[in-house]
């Protein structure tokens, strides 16, 4: 996610810089020919872009209205899994009822909470890497034991295991007698609400924008942006590659906009920040557990917040 207050020039001629400069070189080689050439028949003045433009902005508009209501979904998501995975870890420090049990007991219990709320850091870990694509592996070791991470290798949806691992646990609890029926119901229903982000952000994620409704905004897109010197070589003469260029950019970066929040788990700079939520969610519970070392909130490098 990009944090950065004011857009600095290098970033934005390297965001449509490339297809900028070739429209910038066809509307020169449109004006040379038409002021020095004598190709007359290149002016084209009668072509409504007024129009053209408006309907195209009002479209590309509208699809980047539906492609950041994706990427605040996706946010949203996330901030549910900041929640309830604090919720999940404060239940679980608080509802194991340690009392009356003997020393034995109590060092068990202790050794299940721990082992539940860092086995809640590696789910937030692996789910973030599940979403991106990515191993998750360098991120699990230190929160589960070797074995463990050999089983999850065998694994088609690491977080997917972890958190029925965890349901495991839980019942084991319960059967124990370390929580009752009541506080078992409510670690129960946490996990499945986590289980339910874990579901929209994979439906985000594997359910992109309609093909055919990209496509034809990008070649709607081109096509306008091809017929803009055609309509103002006429008036504007070797003037023409300034402002063509400069509408030209208006609605490619429009187009551009628009595809970077389709796919807001890529691990692109338009992302939502993954990285930098799993770790303020790691700092928390580790926190919570009493850890006194724990790593620092993820900072922005060159702008960006991964």
């Amino acid at each position: 996610m990009i944090v950065i207050r004011h857009a600095k020039l290098g970033m934005l001629s390297s965001y449509i810089g490339r297809p900028l400069a070739i429209r910038f070189v066809l509307d020169i080689a449109v004006a040379v020919a038409f002021v020095y050439g004598g190709w007359t028949w290149l002016a084209v003045p009668d072509v409504p872009l007024s129009i053209f433009g408006g309907v195209i902005g009002l479209i590309a508009g509208f699809r980047n209205a539906s492609a950041y209501a994706r990427w605040w979904e996706a946010r949203i998501v996330w901030g549910a899994l900041v929640n309830h995975s604090r919720c999940f870890a404060r239940e679980v420090l608080t509802m194991m009822d340690a009392s009356g049990c003997e020393r034995q007991s109590r060092l068990e219990i202790c050794e299940m909470q721990v082992k539940l709320v860092r086995l809640q850091i590696a789910y937030v870990h692996a789910l973030r890497n599940h979403l991106r694509d990515s191993p998750p592996w360098p991120d699990l070791a230190g929160l589960i034991s070797e074995q463990e991470m050999a089983s999850l290798e065998t694994q088609n949806n690491v977080p997917l295991a972890i958190q029925q691992q965890m349901a495991v646990l839980v019942s084991q609890c319960y059967r124990r007698g370390w929580i009752d029926t009541m506080r078992w119901v409510a670690l129960d229903r946490t996990l499945s609400t986590l289980m339910e982000c874990q579901g929209a952000a994979e439906r985000i994620k594997n359910t992109p924008m309609p093909r055919l409704y990209d496509f034809f905004i990008r070649l709607f897109v081109n096509l306008f942006c091809a017929l803009l010197p055609l309509g103002m070589v006429a008036s504007l003469r070797l003037w023409t590659p300034i402002g063509s260029t400069l509408v030209g950019f208006m609605f490619l970066a429009l187009d551009k906009i628009g595809r970077d929040l389709e796919t807001p788990f890529e691990n692109t700079p338009h992302d939502v920040p993954l990285t930098a939520i799993t770790r303020t969610i790691e700092i928390n519970l580790k926190q919570m557990l009493g850890e006194r070392e724990v790593p620092q909130p993820l900072a922005p490098a060159d702008g960006v917040l991964w």
